[in-house]
């Protein structure tokens, strides 16, 4: 019976219920060769000649496929049905080759489907194919290419960058966006500006809100008023006159749905919904696509197979009834040039199957399965169909105008099942209102007129999804690339992701202007977008990829010989003069920006380390001046606040943010006494700023840790400030590890004394699995589950109000107040995040008899059925 390999051991147990007995399926394990991290693995003096072995992991996995070959002398490859696929089969297929698994009369044949259902698979057999050498030049074309950047490029950053990991083809372009991105937010100077709103109400007492729009008979535009004075003008002048609705208008609009998901597109859906990484997005696709509920994850194309849209179409109907089918089909064509990216969308394999449905454990897997259920759903359904009015209010004299805007939803169409995330939402969206019955000619009462002041804001740092979007944009990379391009970045601590944004590290800032300077053209934008579209014509079979390979090394190998001869203190100068109005801008007394702020005599100069670039001064060692290259303006937080018993009191900046220190690092002296600054939550305390401290402050901080007193039984308590905030410690000479009890204020660390702190030691000693918050408190108690029994409460959480029934915890809607909960809604909210319908609470039976009786062993006790 013929041997058929996939790539996973999931796939191939799924595809092996379908094929059944008379098929061996086995699984590859992913890619079973690759070259090797050592020179000469790829050689371009020998027409480009690739080295390849078979990691230590695959051996095995091979060795199984060539003892099933003896047995069933045929072979068929099943592998992803893209370019990373056909290159395992390839592999696969040279391997055993080389191993004569294969002989001459093996039958060897490549099969590809894009869903893992019964009837693709049962298809795509009946259609075999050879493995195409077009897509696998591809292949080779990129593997050789980023072989040739990263092993050429990144020891020339090891000499010269101290501290520098790699550098690759696609991943220092993508580096340079988030660079560049970081340095546009430095430079960006706010700008202000007002605008005036009035609250209005009606002659029957419905109130509404405007904005101002015309000022002494000039419309103004977004900068019009641009302090206080001007903005507290127009607020006189709409006070002192009459307003009265001079147009109404009301438009009809319409929404039309978003194309179903490809891979770009569903990692940046998810990163915005459920800030879900572009990696773990893809591996949680792939566990839904092995399953066999969803369609292959890695893809260009946005069209649907024509029976995929039918069975949309009747799901719609039976689901929604028959108005939320539009007459025709949604159409939807494929952007991507490269066809071999360009397979169907990313949908579920049978759309009536529901989320409830599914047969997974994991909670992520629901909500993404979710997510392209609702997207594809909706893209084959009605558009939305809106009222739009807008009602400008004038003053008699025309000088003053004021216009209102709002929206209602005739019909909602798609926006019933799904509506596509924002990146940055819209904080004054006045289209989503509702406004009141308005009638041309009615004078308007004025309640209130309120000025409200604005800063321009600088462009948002990337999150993964709107960095992916900017690479597809640009034509950077593509769909089985953006999830390991952004996690190497991370990786290499060249980039970390805060609050689900992504800032440079000064190592990665250092790296990407090192190659904007000595290699821009290989980190160009233009260069990399045109070298992928190269290869996609490779893959078509348009172009040679050796060729590609040939013009590419000739201009690479030049600049890789241009720098190598370059010393570091040749690379610092030219990154220092670079970088020169980032790292020294104009100070407002008009010095030399480049003078030490410290010692007033040495110059201040780029420097490297292991763990990246920072500015030093000149005269190193008589002055140990340092601060990051991305520290705030030209002195960043360093500075002297004054004297204490001899020693200066610093307050300086490092790289968990501004900290005071006791003097400076000596040999003899070397980590001088330092604290940072107290926060409360992400923000500084009150008064205790970088820009407010004192140096009473500074110096009461350097106090810390501070002793309270000695415990009776031996070893003192004492208080301090940690990484998650204040607390009071004490250990027992008995102990291994200290006990710690967290304060709720940050001031409590130099005021609490020790009768508390002796509660809170004794309380934490006493209950130490409780963690660090107190049990959240019922806020209402709403009776027993209806169906399930048990209680249903409404608790406090810290992030807000939920609902809590037995072990499901479920979130209450914003715009829900916690007075107004029924239990139908609490019910419907507990079997919505369960995922199933209630059941019935079957009596838990007493542990005593099942422990005695063995009996009960062979029929276990049933289970409590979740909600």
């Amino acid at each position: 019976m013929p041997v058929v390999v996939v790539e996973s051991p999931a796939k191939a147990k799924t595809i092996n219920k379908y094929l059944g007995s008379d098929y061996t399926v086995l699984a590859s394990y992913g890619h079973v060769r690759d070259l090797p991290a050592k020179n000469g693995s790829v050689d371009p003096d020998a027409d480009f000649d690739m080295l390849w072995e078979i990691g230590n992991d695959s051996r095995k996995h091979v060795k199984a496929i060539a003892d099933a070959l003896k047995d069933d002398n045929e072979l068929i490859l099943a592998t992803d049905p893209d370019r990373e696929g056909e290159a395992i089969s390839w592999h696969l297929e040279e391997a055993l080759r080389k191993r004569r698994a294969i002989k001459k009369d093996t039958p060897v044949s490549r099969v590809v489907f894009n869903a893992i259902t019964k009837a693709a698979v049962t298809e795509a057999m009946q259609n075999p194919r050879q493995v195409d050498q077009p897509l696998v030049d591809a292949y080779l074309a990129r593997r050789a290419l980023d072989y040739l950047v990263g092993f050429n490029l990144s020891p020339v950053l090891w000499r010269k960058l101290p501290g520098a990991r790699s550098a690759g083809r696609v991943q220092s372009v993508c580096l340079r966006l988030i660079v560049e991105r970081e340095t546009e937010i430095e430079a960006f100077n706010a700008r202000e500006y007002w605008s005036v709103k009035a609250l209005l109400a009606t002659p029957r007492g419905k109130e509404f809100e405007a904005r101002l729009t015309v000022m002494g008979g000039q419309k103004l535009d977004k900068f019009s008023l641009e302090n206080s004075t001007a903005a507290e003008l127009a607020q006189q002048a709409i006070q002192s006159r009459t307003l009265s609705v001079a147009r109404v208008e009301a438009k009809p609009a319409s929404r039309n749905p978003s194309a179903p998901f490809m891979t770009s597109t569903l990692q940046q859906e998810a990163s915005r919904k459920f800030g879900m990484g572009a990696k773990h997005c893809m591996s949680t696709a792939q566990r839904l696509y092995e399953a066999g509920y969803i369609t292959y994850m890695r893809t260009d194309g946005i069209d649907m197979a024509p029976e995929a849209v039918a069975e949309a179409r009747d799901t719609i109907a039976a689901l929604y009834g028959p108005e939320y089918v539009p007459e025709k089909p949604r159409i939807y064509k494929n952007k991507a040039k490269n066809a071999q990216e360009a397979h169907e969308c990313i949908r579920p394999t049978e759309m009536m199957r529901k989320t409830a449905d599914l047969k997974v454990s994991e909670e992520d897997q629901r909500k993404l399965y979710d997510l392209i259920w609702k997207r594809t759903l909706a893209c084959q359904m009605e558009g939305a169909r809106m009222e739009r009015t807008t009602v400008d209010i004038a003053s008699d004299d025309a000088q003053i105008e004021l216009r209102a805007t709002g929206q209602v939803v005739m019909f909602d169409g798609f926006m019933r099942v799904y509506e596509e995330g924002r990146d940055d939402q819209v904080v004054d969206d006045d289209d989503g209102k509702r406004l009141p019955q308005i009638m041309q000619g009615e004078a308007m009462d004025k309640r209130s007129v309120s000025p409200e002041q604005h800063f321009t804001q600088p462009p948002p740092r990337y999150t993964e999804a709107t960095l992916v979007k900017r690479m597809e944009e640009l034509g950077i990379g593509r769909p089985s690339t953006y999830a390991s391009v952004i996690t190497t970045i991370q990786d290499r601590e060249y980039v970390r992701k805060e609050q689900n944004r992504l800032f440079p590290e000064d190592k990665g800032r250092i790296v990407t202007i090192f190659l904007v300077n000595f290699f821009r053209q290989y980190v160009g934008y233009e260069f990399t977008a045109n070298l992928e579209e190269e290869l996609d014509d490779v893959s078509a079979g348009e172009r040679d990829y050796k060729t590609v390979l040939s013009r590419f090394w000739k201009d690479f190998s030049a600049a890789i010989a241009e720098t190598s001869d370059l010393r570091i203190s040749e690379v610092l100068d030219i990154l220092d003069e670079a970088l020169a109005p980032q790292l020294y801008p104009t100070r407002e007394d008009g010095t030399d920006p480049r003078v030490c702020p410290k010692c007033g005599a040495g110059q201040l100069h780029l420097k490297t380390s292991r763990t990246g670039g920072f500015v030093g001064c000149g005269n190193y060692p008589e002055c140990n001046y340092t601060r990051p290259i991305s520290g705030e303006g030209a002195e960043g937080y360093e500075k002297v606040l004054g004297e204490d018993a001899g020693d200066e009191i610093h307050l300086k900046s490092g790289r968990f943010g501004p900290y005071v220190q006791r003097g400076e690092a000596t040999p003899e002296n070397k980590k001088p006494p330092r604290s940072s600054l107290p926060k409360q939550g992400k923000d500084f305390l009150p008064g205790w700023g970088p820009n407010e401290v004192t140096l009473e402050q500074a110096v009461t901080l350097l106090t810390l840790p501070r002793e309270i007193g000695v415990h009776p039984d031996g070893g003192a308590i004492a208080s301090n400030l940690g990484r998650f905030g204040p607390y009071v410690m004490h250990q027992l000479p008995d102990e291994e590890k200290p006990v710690y009890a967290n304060l709720k204020e940050t001031l409590d660390v130099f005021e609490i004394g020790m009768n508390r702190a002796m509660e809170m030691i004794t309380e934490k000693r006493n209950n130490p699995g409780r963690g660090r918050r107190a049990a959240a408190k019922a806020l209402r108690e709403l009776g027993e589950h209806p169906d399930a029994g048990g209680p249903v409460n409404i608790m406090d959480g810290r992030y807000g109000a939920y609902v809590k029934w037995d072990k499901v915890n479920a979130t209450i809607p914003k715009e829900v107040e916690v007075k107004d909960v029924t239990m139908e809604q609490a019910v419907e909210w507990i079997a919505e995040k369960a995922g199933k319908k209630p059941a019935k609470k079957k009596a838990a039976p007493k542990k005593k008899t099942a422990a005695k009786k063995p009996a009960a062993k062979k029929k276990a006790p049933a289970k409590k059925a979740a909600p």
